[in-house]
């Protein structure tokens, strides 16, 4: 595992060491409305650059004020009230980050702000603004908002739910959800909430900017617009899709272009594709890993499906396919299944052509599904995670082989503590996950949408992408045209998304909630 910035023991704390993460929060979004301030202000566009600038000043001067009220060293710091306060963010950030929008698009209500910004902040991505409508400088904002939401998942990941066994490490530990986990009472470095999150920060930040810029570079030099460039490179690190474009994964790079944020795609698919690990991981082969070994094989069957079908369909009627048809058709199925997987959104510019050239119109479940199971866990990706389907795969080829053996003991410790209670976890989430979206769609329907209508933009909130929305259905569904209490439930359902309902149920009942989760475990049923 990586090893992390050190920081003293003994001796003068930090001065923002006990200022709650909330506060510190609202002033990093303080901090970055500068940018597009700066980024306006060389566009000429002063009327958009002052609206930043003033934005991020109230901003910062709200989080001194704020942060000299509420340091208090004598406060008392535990892993719960740290999700508390990862909650509170989603609730808090999304209106200071629609303030520098409100003097800027005075047509629209602070609904539709929030909803904007909400969505960039969870990295769901949809929006309800066509791109021209809206200044380079904003389209960069929201972008930065998608950036930092993604960042704050994997800070979420590392310091608050692997500590508590949330988040999927339940899978990996086979530990009750929402106690303290094990594994990082052996790690024993960072027992201090404050000090884990501090570390987790200065260990992940650098990484996961420096995998943006890296990228920005590269998509520069293929010949990409700079703002476009810029975009998707965050858009691809975060997962949330965002774009100053059309929602296509390039505009001037081309094919270039397309490979490139392809193999960073790839490392939403697993943790250990990133340069740190969760608390008390061992980092193994990435040949064997369970996360990545599914991944490609959801992206390789889509992949098959799609030419299979128009090569099937060509061998009756006598028809031929010509090569750069083939290709086309190929790599625009092969992008955007691993755009869709990794819950990004990315539509390659031929992906048309591979949906034409299959003949099935617009493949709607595919893409729903690829966006259920979502990429790994611990990275920016949404779904309900490729190691959770992967625990309820083995737990279904265990009980097959008990049916043959019924005395076998399976391989490996590992293998049967994701088999074992991993499975009964990743079960108990699917089932949450559910429940959720029967309760979101019934409740769209229950505000004028249709069924079918009501399923895609739950599922795009849910699973955090937006772009379902656009691509799912048998026509392009639009976000703009959503009523006022529809926003409501797809914002909050964005959120339920992103933190997951197994982190809020232990937010809400962290004490008691764990009798009924271990009851058929306790009466013999889990083994």
């Amino acid at each position: 595992m990586r090893p992390l910035a050190g920081l003293p023991r003994h001796g003068r704390r930090p001065l923002l060491w006990d200022v709650p993460l909330l506060v510190l929060s609202l002033g990093v979004v303080g901090v970055m409305c500068w940018i597009p301030a700066v980024h306006a202000a060389s566009l000429r566009d002063f009327r958009t650059a002052q609206s930043f600038f003033y934005s991020g000043l109230i901003l910062v001067v709200l989080t001194v004020m704020l942060g000299i009220v509420t340091r208090d060293p004598a406060r008392r710091h535990s892993a719960h009230s740290q999700l508390a306060a990862l909650a509170g963010t989603y609730a808090v950030l999304p209106f200071a980050f629609a303030l520098p929008l409100a003097p800027l698009l005075r047509d629209t209500t602070m609904l539709n702000l929030w909803f904007e910004m909400i969505s960039s902040f969870t990295t769901t991505g949809a929006t309800g603004y066509a791109p021209d409508r809206l200044p380079p400088s904003v389209h960069l904002w929201r972008a930065m908002a998608g950036w930092l939401g993604g960042y704050f998942v994997l800070l979420a990941a590392w310091a608050v739910l692997a500590p508590l066994n949330l988040g999927g490490a339940e899978v990996i530990s086979g530990q009750l959800p929402g106690q303290k986990s094990q594994l990082i009472g052996r790690a024993g470095a960072m027992t201090d909430p404050r000090e884990r999150l501090t570390r987790a920060s200065m260990a992940i930040l650098p990484v996961y900017a420096g995998l943006t810029l890296a990228l920005w570079l590269m998509l520069l030099v293929a010949g990409e617009n700079g703002l476009i460039a810029l975009t998707h490179a965050m858009g691809t690190l975060s997962t949330s899709g965002i774009s100053a474009g059309n929602g296509r994964a390039v505009a001037q790079s081309g094919l270039a272009g397309e490979v490139l944020i392809f193999f960073f795609l790839l490392l939403a698919l697993s943790r250990h594709l990133m340069p740190f690990d969760l608390p008390g991981q061992v980092r193994g082969s990435l040949r064997r890993d369970p996360e990545i070994r599914l991944g490609l094989s959801l992206i390789a069957l889509v992949v098959t499906v799609l030419l299979l079908r128009h090569l099937v369909a060509d061998a009756g009627t006598g028809g031929e396919a010509s090569v750069a048809a083939v290709i086309r058709a190929f790599w625009g199925a092969l992008f955007t299944a691993a755009s869709f997987l990794t819950t990004t959104g990315y539509e390659s510019v031929w992906w048309g052509s591979a949906r034409n050239w299959a003949g099935m119109g617009s493949p709607g479940l595919m893409l729903m599904g690829l966006a259920i199971i979502g990429g790994g866990v611990a990275t920016t990706a949404g779904g309900v995670t490729l190691l959770r389907v992967w625990a309820l795969g083995l737990q279904g080829k265990r009980e097959l082989d008990r049916i043959i053996h019924p005395h076998s003991i399976g391989s490996g410790a590992e293998a049967r503590r994701l088999a074992g209670r991993g499975a009964w976890f990743a079960w108990i989430f699917f089932m949450l996950f559910a429940i959720s979206v029967a309760v979101v769609t019934a409740a769209l329907t229950l505000f004028g949408l249709r069924f079918t209508e009501a399923l895609i933009f739950c599922l795009s909130a849910l699973t955090t992408t937006g772009q379902l929305a656009w691509l799912a259905g048998d026509a392009p569904l639009s976000w703009s045209a959503l009523t006022a209490p529809v926003k409501v439930i797809l914002g909050l359902a964005m959120v339920l998304g992103r933190l997951e309902t197994l982190a809020l149920i232990a937010l809400i009942a962290p004490g008691n909630w764990s009798v009924s989760l271990t009851a058929p475990w306790r009466q013999g049923k889990g083994r």
